[in-house]
């Protein structure tokens, strides 16, 4: 029963650690969002959005080592835990990467 605990106590630990950028999947943002844009506009935004997505990968990686170490430390994913998971920001971002660029190909940008 105690290996039982032990295990199950490990496994949620685990689950609480904060993921690589690449493993996170974008949400689904709809092209409509972009669709009153022209070509110059697309072009801005895509550049903006993909520095925010650059910035916010690199907080990520930060959270993910730091639970990484304090998992096998102490037992404790402290990256997440002080708030440095961007899982749900990344996602996001992500998905708007992917918008703007469905939209520019639309138009033929």
């Amino acid at each position: 029963m105690r290996k039982l605990m032990i295990f199950l106590t490990a496994l949620v630990v685990l689950n609480a650690c904060a993921k690589r950028p690449d493993a996170i999947v974008p949400v689904n943002i709809p092209m409509a969002s972009y669709s009153n844009m022209g070509c110059q506009k697309l072009a801005r935004e895509l550049v903006d959005e993909q520095e925010s997505l650059a910035a916010l990968s690199k907080a990520q990686n930060k959270a993910a080592t730091s639970d990484a170490v304090g998992v096998f430390l102490v037992g404790i994913p402290a990256g997440s835990l002080t708030g440095g998971d961007k899982e749900g920001q990344i996602a996001v971002s992500k998905g708007k990467v992917q918008a703007i660029e469905s939209s520019m190909r639309q138009r033929g940008c």
